[in-house]
Parts: C-alpha cells; structure tokens; sequence
C-alpha cells in the first residue's frame, strides 16, 4: 500500500484538483481521508499502484459504410425496434442485441427465431428472452409501412 498527500486551497485551487483527479484516475484507490485546515484542503489517499485498463477499446464500426444502402436501411429499423424493447424492459440497448449482431440480422433476407440463433452472439437465452418481441415489433411496423404505402 502506498500513501499520497494533495493539499488544494479553497479558492483557486483548479489545477491542484485537476492533477489529484488525474491521480485518482490513473490509481486503484483504497481509501481517501480529507479535512479543511485554514484555507486549503487536504486528503491523505491510500492506494495501490497503477490502473490497469480494465475495459478494452473497440473501434466503432461506421455500419453506413460496411452495410449495403438497403441492409442499412434494415438495420436502423431493427435499432429502433431495439430502442423501444429497450425502454419496455428497462434494459440498456445492447444488452438485447449489439450493433454487430444487427447488422448480421440486417443482412438476412428473413428474420426468424432460427435464423437468429445462427448469429454470432446471439444465444438461446437472448432468443428466449427477446426473439419474439422482437419479432412481433417487426412485424408491426411492416404492417404500419405497408398502411402507410396503400394510403399514399
């Protein structure tokens, strides 16, 4: 365990706090004592050593370019039906489907509770839980599409 102390005063102490974030940031912190003397703060900070990332860094996909113009068409379609399962569920989005795994539902002819079992990532717990809904909200929109086009 190691031990460092940063002294910040109370009025234009700015880069003082930046440099302890910093540090806060950079360490695996154990534990912070603070306490005011005259006009400064102090804070005794017990901590390990060096963060290691823990988080690995992806690189965003930019799918309008990977995707051909209707595939991507589809696959905005299928995040915004993801959007709404998302709010049903009080769930975060990609929790349902990833990006990576829409853009391989996108690519299919015919979306189905096989074909999205045959997608990598996509397990039977995800189909179980979310598959049908999915669907049924597919379905619906087609059908509000197809109104919409009779209408016109």
């Amino acid at each position: 365990m190691k031990i460092k102390i940063f002294t910040v005063p109370i009025i234009g102490g700015e880069s003082e706090e930046e440099e302890m974030n910093r540090f806060l940031s950079g360490n695996r912190i154990l534990d912070i004592e603070s306490g005011m003397s005259g006009n400064y703060w102090s804070f005794c900070i017990r901590y390990l050593g060096k963060q290691t990332p823990s988080v690995r860094q992806t690189k965003k996909i930019d799918y309008k370019q990977v995707l051909s113009e209707k595939d991507f068409k589809k696959f905005s379609l299928l995040r915004q039906i993801r959007k709404e399962i998302s709010v049903e569920e009080a769930v975060p989005a990609f929790a349902i489907f990833t990006d990576a795994e829409l853009s391989e539902l996108a690519k299919q002819t015919e979306i189905t509770i096989q074909s999205m079992k045959e997608v990598h990532g996509i397990g039977k717990k995800k189909v179980e839980r979310y598959g049908r809904k999915f669907l049924n909200h597919l379905e619906e929109l087609k059908k509000n599409e197809e109104t919409r086009e009779s209408d016109s």
